[in-house]
């Protein structure tokens, strides 16, 4: 080549070379200001051209190929914007996208059907769904491509009626679907749970004579396992002449979603026998059948077999083997994992979350949300719906409310975060609040009515919780084991039998009877209501015992001052492999307490820590106060306080005050009292316990100085307040009640009661009226006490031999449980009373107490 010839060429290599370094130049200038403007750039020589726009592209160098791009102006071709517009979607490039769009609109180009098709899938491979509809809305003529390219984003996107809507508007079109567009489809239908237009699709892809194209196959497999048929799917797994790893994985998934783990199993089994490889996408969808059989030993196995395939760094099958070793109950495991990932991704974060929750600790799932926060990683729905369980658990009120907040900005909200809500701010004992955002749902599903009815459980707000219970019947929704499991303790509250029974009937007729937790409710709500039989006649029936169950019997036996057969049944629990927990043995040491077994109960405090490991908390240093009290061992009980490793709470301190009560010692009942005092100077019970101490002394003068002292603190005294169910009805009675519509019957029925007594040998006791008048006036005091109104209505208006079931919001008074036991010998009846501390079953002039309370 001659020095004349090569001179040129070695000028125009220069000159491309000076225009690709401008590129360059401008591209970090651009970069800097994260968009390249093109009013300021300057123009390139022009034999720049299309090619190099491509070579560009292909390297993934796309701000650059911009920059040359402007620089040729309508010298582009339609060809060099389609592919620059795929190499935005390949890198998720949405601002250089829009900027190619915008360079297209400024040269004037008008784009063909292959461009718009391409524009469209950019955006929406982008994440731009309004842009991608926008480009589609415009074009003037479509293809396949254009409505299978909408129909896939719509379907991936969580829109899938959407999708389905297109699908119809493309037929009318006139345009005929292809495994694109069916793969697709199906996919919606799958999301949506409609298997009924699922298999109306499937009829299609028959009649269209794709249903031997692996792709449309692998979808209707995933559909109708979506859906529930695993049958179904099954058969065309089977059916299928060709399969690739994408069909066993479908398969696998299907039946691992539906609950058939060993299926599932079965299907990875034979999937490696017929040489397949696994792929990551099928260890992460086998590992939740694993999950499911809660074998820990296989579950290691598969964890080595992914470890030495080399998938243990996948992400998605680093997140599902935190949710395996989770759901085994191995949480240190589950973080072992979790730590050793080199990417972790939203279900990574919430699999580790809810591991914690689930498992009570409770400030590590708040500690590691606000990781997955500084991190960078997005929470999701289902994020929020593991982490604020904890908040609730914790009582975190401020710390769910930012949650809260943050639900509401990201609107990641479903039914599950709402129910969240709800319980995590009844929990948080703000009920109002729970009860606003119940009544602002546009839709309420089982779960966010069950959740308001537990939080009013949970409140202490039982008539609001049942009248919720017959509101949700009225709309429409059925309750499930865990309504059922919410409402019965209201039920139990409210000592509301009759309600308890219809609802048990209910649980019987909808078939979850065997339900051990709502066995345990039952027997709890009975055993609460004063049917202590009925309690125990289920427990006997039960296939399976848990903890739970054994303790709600025992702490019904204890509750009705059962306490031998309380022991007795603690001692076979023990037998029987069952581990006591905490509220066992607050159970157990109550019986002790209503029996007077004073060495029991000391034994079995002492086998708390030294057998079972559990260390005793406040409630149980209260027991054993009480146990002592009650037994006259005051300056035993007031040493055992001394010596607590916890500072007493005034609880501790009020079973002291009791005890000083029962047996009239003032000296020691002041001292007890002057603690409460400091320790809950609003709190009423020390005031009337003293009172009480005072009254039984006859110092009048004291009773007037503690009133004094009331009444300056603004403490007010809660009025005795007793209620009776009669055919299904609650009706509630005060000390001194007139409100009552039938006042005129029931206070001629006491009158009648009165006389029969006396003449029976009842004595009035009137030095429980904390009054100082005149004899007379202290009986009709006594006269009018809450419980003794409730017991004459339910006489008045149940059938003789019924049992008349009465609960008191107070202990119930020395003189009231003397008058019930002449009332149950001359009417005669069985009356039962609960009161704050326990029942009373009176029959043939005596109680169950043995006058021990």
């Amino acid at each position: 080549m001659t020095m004349k010839m090569y001179c040129p060429l070695l000028l125009n290599k220069w000159r491309r070379m000076l225009a690709l370094f401008g590129s360059f130049f401008s591209l970090h200038t651009a970069t800097r200001k994260n968009t390249i403007n093109p009013t300021t750039a300057t123009a390139l020589p022009r034999d720049v051209n299309g090619n190099d726009v491509r070579t560009l592209c292909k390297q993934g160098r796309l701000k650059e190929a911009l920059r040359i791009l402007h620089g040729m102006g309508n010298r582009a071709e339609g060809s060099t914007y389609v592919c620059l517009l795929q190499g935005c979607f390949r890198e998720k490039a949405l601002s250089e996208g829009r900027l190619v769009h915008t360079y297209m609109k400024q040269n004037g180009f008008t784009p063909d059907k292959m461009l718009q098709n391409t524009l469209v899938n950019m955006y929406a491979k982008c994440g731009s769904l309004v842009d991608a509809r926008r480009v589609f809305d415009q074009m003037s003529e479509r293809d396949v491509f254009s409505w299978s390219v909408m129909i896939s984003v719509y379907a991936k996107d969580g829109h899938a009626s959407e999708a389905l809507r297109l699908f119809h508007r493309m037929q009318r079109a006139g345009i005929k679907p292809n495994e694109f567009t069916f793969s697709s489809i199906l996919q919606a239908c799958a999301k949506l749970k409609d298997l009924e237009r699922g298999v109306e699709i499937h009829e299609e892809v028959i009649r269209c004579r794709f249903d031997s194209d692996v792709f449309v196959a692998n979808a209707l497999t995933d559909m109708y396992a979506k859906c529930g048929d695993t049958e179904k799917a099954r058969q065309l797994f089977d059916k299928m002449c060709h399969r690739n790893v994408v069909s066993w994985n479908t398969m696998i998934a299907g039946y691992a979603q539906n609950g058939l783990a060993l299926e599932a199993l079965e299907i990875f089994e034979k999937m490696q026998m017929e040489g397949i490889k696994p792929s990551s996408q099928t260890f992460a969808s086998v590992l939740p059948a694993y999950a499911s059989l809660r074998a820990m030993e296989q579950c290691r196995v598969i964890h080595q077999e992914i470890v030495r395939s080399g998938f243990q760094f996948d992400v998605f099958v680093g997140s599902a083997l935190v949710d395996m070793y989770v759901k085994c109950g191995s949480v240190e495991k589950a973080r072992d994992v979790f730590d050793k990932m080199t990417q972790r991704n939203t279900v990574s974060w919430t699999a580790m979350i809810l591991g914690y929750a689930q498992d009570g600790q409770d400030m590590e799932a708040l500690r590691l949300f606000r990781q997955m926060r500084l991190a960078g990683v997005k929470p999701d729905s289902k994020t929020f719906a593991s982490v604020l369980p904890a908040c609730a658990s914790l009582a975190a009120l401020e710390e769910g409310m930012e949650i809260h907040d943050e639900v509401v900005r990201s609107r990641q909200s479903d039914a599950f975060v709402e129910s969240a809500l709800i319980d995590m701010y009844a929990k948080c004992q703000s009920i109002e609040k729970a009860r606003d955002l119940f009544d602002q749902m546009p839709q309420r599903n089982l779960m966010s009515w069950t959740a308001m009815i537990a939080g009013y459980t949970h409140n202490g707000q039982a008539l609001e919780a049942l009248q919720l219970f017959q509101e949700m019947k009225l709309a429409g929704v059925k309750p499930d084991a865990k309504t059922f499991a919410s409402v019965l303790p209201a039920c139990a509250a409210l000592v509301a039998l009759d309600q308890g029974i219809e609802i048990h009937e209910e649980i019987v007729t909808r078939g979850f009877q065997s339900d051990v937790f709502l066995e345990g409710a039952l027997v709890d709500m009975y055993a609460k209501c004063g049917n202590i039989k009925k309690a125990r006649e289920i427990f006997d029936n039960m296939q399976k015992r848990d903890v739970i169950c054994w303790t709600a019997m025992i702490g019904g036996y204890a509750m009705h001052g059962y306490g031998q057969e309380a022991l007795k049944l603690f001692e076979q629990m023990q037998h029987s492999g069952i581990k006591p927990n905490h509220i066992t043995f607050i159970c157990v040491l109550t019986a002790c307490c209503h029996v007077g077994q004073v060495k029991k109960g000391m034994k079995l405090f002492d086998s708390m820590s030294q057998d079972y490991k559990l260390t005793p908390v406040m409630e149980h240093y209260g027991c054993m106060v009480d146990l002592l009290g009650r037994a006259g061992h005051l300056d035993e009980a007031e040493d055992f306080i001394s010596k607590m490793p916890i500072n007493p709470n005034a609880s501790v301190w009020c079973c002291l005050l009791g005890a000083c009560r029962i047996h009239n010692d003032v000296e020691l009942g002041e001292h007890a009292a002057e603690i409460i005092f400091e320790l809950e100077p609003t709190n009423a019970a020390p005031y009337v316990l003293l009172s009480n101490i005072y009254a039984s002394a006859g110092r009048w003068d004291d009773i007037e100085r503690v009133r004094k002292m009331m009444k300056e603190k603004g403490v007010m005294k809660r009025p005795g307040c007793s209620w009776i169910e009669v055919n299904k009805q609650l009706h509630a009675f005060t000390v001194g009640d007139s409100s009552h519509p039938q006042m005129k019957k029931i206070y001629a029925m006491l009158e009648t009661l009165s006389l029969q007594i006396k003449a029976a040998g009842y004595v009035p006791n009137t030095r429980f009226a904390l009054n100082d008048v005149e004899e007379e006036q202290k009986e009709q005091f006594l006269y009018n006490h809450s419980e003794k109104l409730a017991i004459a209505f339910g006489l008045i208006h149940t059938k003789p031999g019924d049992v008349i079931r009465v609960i008191k919001n107070l202990r119930v008074c020395g003189d009231c449980h003397s008058a019930i036991k002449f009332i149950s010998e001359v009417v005669p009846r069985e009356i039962i009373v609960r009161d704050t501390s326990r029942y009373h079953h009176f029959k043939d002039g005596l109680c169950s107490c043995g006058d021990y309370w």
